[in-house]
């Protein structure tokens, strides 16, 4: 219990007590272990506290009981949603209390009266789902859909780019069930003289709250008409306004906002909303962002659902990283654009509202290009740019310069003041010599700026906080507020009197101080907060822990850019997205913020760190974490960021077995391409040593899980038969037709009739087959081992082997996924500076890549296929040459939308991490299989794949190559 200034002087007794008493009064998890305080102490923004221990409740009892404990032992408590807060508001020096694990139940869905009953850990996109059963919404989406919480959205006030049609989290809140730092619990919501009266006849705590929020409101009511901006999207402040008695004085909206620092909330009813099925986007492009923003109030009277804009330095940033290319392309010409889209729940209104909308683009300001999209897959397409853009460009390409950050954040004036405001918050800025994106919600007036503060430098913080003075002065000069969506917290909380004055401050510290006299509810944010240079995660007193890598990751940096990895992740945790995508498996099937890629990220971070992860790369916690980890690089393409943990994972376990012995199975599964060949001369013995289950069970204590199907080694490899016996004594001449088929060794060992099928599509094609002399692993198996040293020399062998056709620029067509990652990924890291390794990215293709690269023509039949994209092959190329293949072959079937499979190499065999595999391959893999026609065909490349899907389906699948030769046949 180190290192956190503030739980470091609390006395270790009192810890160990609560935490004992949790345990034994609690089903709750409970957790003060030094990892999970760890990737619990930073989130979306800026700073970083140790926690003192974190508390997942599996009930609201649960909660009730941890609060009163907490209460015992005079300790600060934060109640805490998915951790995506950009202010500071989510990590504190308290008890955290984590909903979003259990207490994830829709209770109800009123769809008469519109309202939902929901506890808080329910992710706004289930509710949204359930909801759309009864043809209505929830109407605030921040970008953070897709894993967000009703009780982050409820403590922060969260928005969205639907806001403009359905307000903020305050106005769809229609009751809360609260409980106090001091144990008092009651529904609260609009109050009428009987619902007062009936506070008022409770006693106790909860009258004298009641009855102290009327005086309240009775003394500031002047104060609060008078000082409260008027706009849509004031966020600032505790939402003392709903207490007047012309909004019904309303305690629960009152509270919506407040950011953990007054109440827990245990239930809320949400209100729902009609849901406009049918949408259209129109896409306007300006030669600048303030000609967009200018065009707000022409585009406001044709009641669009959402308007989001966004400037050149979000796509600008994207294209320099290769990302979003061909989504970017179908935008219209020009440097910003605005994105409009319209809603109805009849075709012709809406067709008719977006079709306005494009037709009047002559007569807006700069008179913008014009797209009308009404092809659902690419308006999603097109949002996700607007979604993920800002934290795709978050991390510099340059590393020596600052990166752009979250300093700033959402500011809020009324929409037709935008444009005005925008040139004059540019010129504040560049004044300060600061670069920055521009984007945000601008139907609302509200505004996202990412800013190259500098904040590592005592000068670049004097300069910061010059600026954040000068930026707050300017947004009250126009009436608006320092927060129109992502709440005060701490990077807020120190500039409110600016926005409110003496009086209307003291106001708000009287409604904390009614809620939490004793100020223990997340103590330091929004109210009495914190300066907002305090705790930051990478301010003056950071050092970057420089450590040698076998890996580049940057050129400018060498071999230390592990450390400068670290940073990538901004704990914007599209990795807890509980559906879409690959990543993050281990998460979907636990939960567990630690086996997130964030949790992992963070949790490399903190080991550089080295405060309180202190024992460097033996730390049991990292390794615990890293053993659930599929290495399917799923984080590699879907975080908006690039984190890619597998490539981490290796670093870890390379210096972790410098000083720990590998286990007899990871060395096994590390040197299987060396053993694997061999094995099949003796693969009747070992077959049957693998189904015997006296051996599985001795199996057990190397870690071998006893009940999993192990894969049969062939009688013969692909290398031994006929085919490559007749391929390798022929001349290899190159001419045109000529090709070099990688034989991988998962496919010679396992399932050589992948490989013979491969030969026979490519020479039915008419190409000339050729294969190296002497077989190399391309070393897979290495990489999830940490055996780098290993990798890099297994590279070495295949480049030199590989010096002739890669001179002559010979298509190297790999059927395995997951050596085209060790190809196209691992060794230009390891190769930065090879032309050789760069040639071979370039030869490399897949079968599917080939055939569309050659133009070939494929026969047009009426089979349903169906692909499986392996994950490593999302990550690196992505299965656009699948799906023209499928275009060719009848275009009947299409990619499955699965994420990972659940096993990746030995991931399903080991004891420990064989239970996660079942997990995901029944829970998340499965049910896409049984939706499945029972004619379709179910083709996946990847050798794992096909196991899993015989595993959990009743499906036979075939690789692409075996498809191929039936066809071709």
């Amino acid at each position: 219990m180190t290192s956190s200034t503030a739980a470091s002087i609390i006395d270790l007794n009192v810890l160990l007590k609560l935490r004992t008493q949790l345990e034994s009064q609690t089903n709750a998890d409970v957790r003060f272990d030094a990892a999970t305080r760890a990737v619990y102490a930073s989130e979306a923004s800026n700073y970083r506290q140790l926690p003192i221990g974190v508390v997942v409740p599996k009930s609201i009892e649960d909660i009730v009981v941890a609060m009163r404990l907490c209460r015992e032992a005079n300790l600060p408590l934060l109640p805490r949603g998915a951790g995506t807060s950009m202010c500071g508001q989510s990590v504190n020096a308290a008890v955290i209390i984590d909903t979003s694990k259990y207490l994830n139940r829709i209770i109800d869905i009123d769809a008469q009266r519109r309202i939902a009953r929901v506890e808080p850990g329910v992710i706004c996109d289930q509710l949204k789902t359930a909801a759309a059963q009864h043809g209505l919404t929830f109407g605030p989406d921040p970008a953070t859909h897709s894993r967000c919480t009703l009780g982050g959205m409820i403590g922060n006030n969260s928005c969205g780019a639907h806001s403009v049609m359905a307000g903020k989290t305050v106005e769809n809140v229609e009751r809360l069930e609260i409980l106090t730092y001091d144990g008092e619990r009651f529904w609260v919501g609009p109050t009428d003289e009987a619902q007062y009266q009936e506070h008022l006849a409770a006693g106790g705590r909860r009258a004298e709250i009641v009855r102290g929020l009327k005086a309240l409101a009775d003394q500031y009511g002047d104060d609060i008409r008078g000082g409260f901006p008027s706009i849509k999207r004031r966020v600032s402040g505790y939402n003392l306004d709903q207490l007047l008695p012309e909004n019904g004085f309303n305690i629960a909206r009152a509270l919506v906002g407040v950011e953990g620092t007054c109440v827990t909330v245990l239930q809320a009813e949400t209100v729902l909303v009609k849901n406009p099925t049918h949408r259209l986007l129109v896409v306007f492009g300006y030669e600048d962002i303030f000609l967009a923003a200018d065009s707000v109030p022409q585009l406001l009277p044709l009641e669009p659902i959402a308007m989001e804009g966004l400037d050149d330095g979000i796509i600008g940033g994207l294209l320099e990283r290769g990302m979003k290319v061909d989504d970017i392309a179908q935008l219209p010409a020009g440097n910003a654009w605005l994105m409009v889209e319209f809603g109805a729940t009849d075709e012709a209104d809406v067709l008719a509202a977006a079709t306005r909308a494009r037709d009047i683009a002559g007569l807006l300001p700069g008179r913008p290009s014009v797209r009308l999209v009404t092809d659902p897959v690419l308006m999603n397409r097109i949002w996700t740019i607007r979604e993920t853009g800002a934290s795709a460009t978050s991390l510099g390409l340059d590393p020596n310069e600052p990166d752009p950050t979250v300093g700033w954040e959402d500011a809020a004036v009324e929409p037709h003041l935008l444009g005005q405001y925008l040139r004059e918050f540019s010129r504040i800025v560049a004044s300060y010599g600061y670069k920055t994106n521009l984007y945000g919600h601008f139907g609302d007036g509200c505004i996202h700026s990412r800013i190259t503060f500098d904040l590592k430098s005592t000068q670049g913080i004097e300069t910061w906080r010059a600026f954040l003075d000068e930026a707050a002065h300017l947004v009250v000069r126009y009436g608006g507020s320092l927060s129109g969506e992502h709440g005060d917290g701490q990077a807020k909380g120190e500039y409110l009197p600016i926005m409110y004055g003496e009086t209307i401050m003291q106001a708000l510290a009287d409604f904390k101080a009614l809620w939490d006299p004793l100020n223990k509810m997340n103590p330091g944010k929004l109210i009495h907060a914190m300066p907002v240079d305090a705790h930051l995660r990478m301010g003056p007193d950071y050092v970057r822990k420089e450590v040698s890598s076998l890996f580049t990751y940057d050129v400018r940096l060498g071999d230390k850019g592990f450390a400068r990895e670290t940073e990538r992740c901004i704990g914007m945790g599209k990795c807890r997205s509980p559906e879409g995508g690959t990543m993050c498996p281990s998460f979907r099937a636990t939960r567990e913020e630690r086996y997130s890629t964030r949790g992992r990220a963070r949790l490399f971070f903190e080991l550089l760190k080295g405060d309180v992860i202190q024992d460097d790369w033996n730390n049991k916690d990292i390794k615990d974490s890293l053993d659930l980890c599929l290495g399917c690089k799923g984080c590699k393409s879907d975080c908006p960021t690039n984190v890619d943990i597998a490539r981490y994972k290796a670093e870890f376990l390379y210096r972790h077995y410098q000083q720990n012995s590998r286990s007899l199975m990871d060395a096994m599964i590390g040197r299987i391409g060396e053993w694997l060949p061999v094995a099949t001369k003796v693969s009747p013995i070992l077959n049957y040593a693998m189904g015997n289950p006296l051996f599985r069970t001795a199996g057990a204590w190397f870690g071998l899980a006893p009940s999993v199907k192990f894969p049969r080694i062939a009688g013969e490899s692909f290398r031994a038969g006929k085919t490559a016996k007749r391929l390798l004594r022929r001349p290899d001449r190159a001419s045109a037709s000529s090709v070099l088929l990688w034989v991988d060794s998962f496919n010679n060992g396992f399932t050589p009739a992948v490989l013979e099928a491969g030969v026979e599509v490519l020479e039915k094609l008419g190409f000339h087959v050729q294969l190296m002399q002497r077989h190399v692993c391309c070393g897979r198996p290495y990489y999830d081992v940490g055996m780098l040293d290993q990798a890099k020399a297994n590279l070495e062998a295949i480049l030199t082997q590989l010096a002739q056709p890669l001179s002559e620029g010979i298509p190297i067509v790999v059927l395995e996924p997951s050596c085209l990652s060790v190809f196209r990924d691992e060794m230009p890291g390891l190769f930065p500076e090879d032309p050789r390794a760069r040639q071979m990215t370039q030869s490399l293709v897949t079968l599917s890549e080939l055939i569309q690269q050659q133009g070939i023509e494929l026969p047009s039949i009426g089979d349903d296929v169906r692909i499986h994209g392996h994950c490593h092959q999302k990550a690196c190329g992505g299965l656009g040459a699948e799906q023209a293949v499928l275009k060719q072959l009848g275009d009947k079937g299409g990619l499955i939308p699965a994420g990972c499979c659940g096993v990746a190499g030995a991931y399903g065999y080991h004891r420990k991490s064989a239970p996660i595999a079942r997990t995901i391959g029944e829970q998340e893999f499965k049910p896409h299989l049984d939706r499945l026609p029972d004619d379709a065909w179910v083709v996946a490349d990847g050798f794992s794949c096909r196991g899993q899907i015989r595993n959990v389906s009743g499906h036979q699948p075939l690789h692409l190559a075996e498809y191929l030769a039936k066809v071709l046949r």
